[in-house]
């Protein structure tokens, strides 16, 4: 039987749909099987191995008791939304409405894609930097919406000026800025912020920004564009608390934007998982709540687990691109000989006992040139996991 569809676009602007038209897995689904297949250290996918601040547990455990089990509001509970834009005051000095201008969602990605799905059409551009998470490529393509990207290039991976401005043109419908940038952990500085915030507002683009690592940065600040002089009236602001909170399953993500944006967006979403998460919600409410010492704790306890990961690369002979941001880091292979980070990230777990992935696995198959030997290594595991994965990579030298 043929079985025909949308899902091939998706899966194409994925980078899973063969020239023979065969769907191939994930490169984290394979590096995840391959990694379970032989015992080795899964650096490949990016979930911490550590549940997050016992207040937040805890509350969602006395949701639970306590009945809250059913369907939510569909812009989702007021104690969260309320948390939500008290976090955006407190962080950003942001100030929103939390019952017009915030919106919550099935994790990060669902508000993607509830969001590309709602203010794109066919023919539209929607510009991304690459190398981008994949689900972004799927979304486009889905929407039937062009993906338009502009390089990324190692040490820094940040995007040149220029290249900004020759690729958002009048086509241009969403500038989706993921920023801390996964996979590479650059973080876009304010001179870059306030050029996307001019091209959107001269094009009359949107911007969408993905901001799911914002308080895990490593000595730079994170500005969100809609803290920006004129920021805010053009974009749509996406987090989530999987990655600051260790919470990746419970997928509660959220949408802050103008009232108008807020409503398309929610005309879409409200018909994929309608609601989701009620006695996690209230829950996340209260992370968003901690002191600051919690998310100061957070980022610095990254930020050492970056070091003992990284000097188990550099001592196995990988060059490494510091982080400034996230849960990855991106290690260099070509010293070692390798040619090809992918077949190199197959062949890891037998010679080192460690899984990676490739980072043209994030870049489209004609623009790895300069990406063809690099690897992405998540190092949001327990130190003992990092010491060991560091001291078998070290090996590599031998």
């Amino acid at each position: 039987m043929s079985v025909t569809g949308s899902w091939e676009r998706a899966a194409r602007g994925a980078m899973l749909l063969g020239s023979d038209g065969q769907l191939r897995q994930t490169i984290f689904g394979e590096m995840s099987a391959l990694a379970a297949r032989t015992g080795a250290i899964n650096l490949g996918q990016g979930f911490p191995d550590e549940d997050g601040p016992f207040e937040v547990l805890d509350a969602a455990r006395q949701a639970i008791t306590e009945g809250v089990n059913q369907y939510p509001p569909a812009l989702g509970m007021p104690v969260l939304r309320e948390a939500i834009a008290a976090h955006q005051e407190r962080f950003y000095g942001i100030r929103v409405d939390p019952d017009r201008q915030v919106l919550v969602t099935a994790g990060a990605t669902e508000a993607l894609a509830s969001t590309i799905l709602a203010l794109t059409d066919e023919g539209d551009e929607v510009l991304t930097l690459e190398p981008f998470y994949d689900a972004y490529g799927a979304l486009i393509a889905f929407g039937k919406a062009t993906h338009v990207t502009v390089p990324l290039r190692a040490p820094h991976f940040q995007p040149d000026h220029d290249d900004l401005r020759a690729a958002v043109t009048d086509r241009t419908r969403l500038i989706l800025i993921n920023s801390p940038h996964n996979p590479t952990g650059s973080v876009l500085p304010r001179d870059t912020l306030e050029l996307l915030i001019e091209l959107a507002y001269e094009h009359d683009a949107i911007i969408v920004t993905d901001e799911v690592y914002e308080h895990l940065t490593f000595g730079v600040e994170h500005i969100p564009i809609s803290s920006l002089p004129g920021g805010f009236d053009r974009t749509v602001t996406i987090s989530s608390a999987g990655k600051t909170f260790n919470t990746t399953g419970w997928k509660i993500g959220w949408i802050v934007a103008p009232e108008p944006l807020v409503q398309a967006i929610l005309a879409v979403k409200q018909y994929l998982t309608f609601v989701n998460g009620a006695p996690f919600q209230p829950a996340i409410a209260v992370g968003l709540g901690l002191g600051d010492e919690f998310f100061s704790t957070a980022a610095s306890t990254l930020e050492k687990k970056c070091g003992i990961l990284s000097a188990g690369l550099r001592s196995a002979g990988f060059s490494v691109s510091t982080p400034q941001a996230g849960y990855f880091v991106i290690a260099d292979a070509a010293a070692l000989g390798v040619t090809d980070a992918a077949e190199f990230c197959r062949e890891l777990p037998s010679l080192a006992g460690v899984a990676a992935v490739p980072v043209s696995a994030f870049v489209h198959p004609d623009r790895r040139e300069g990406f063809e030997t690099l690897l992405r290594f998540a190092f949001c595991k327990k130190v003992d996991v990092l010491e060991r994965a560091a001291a078998q990579l070290a090996s590599l030298s031998l």
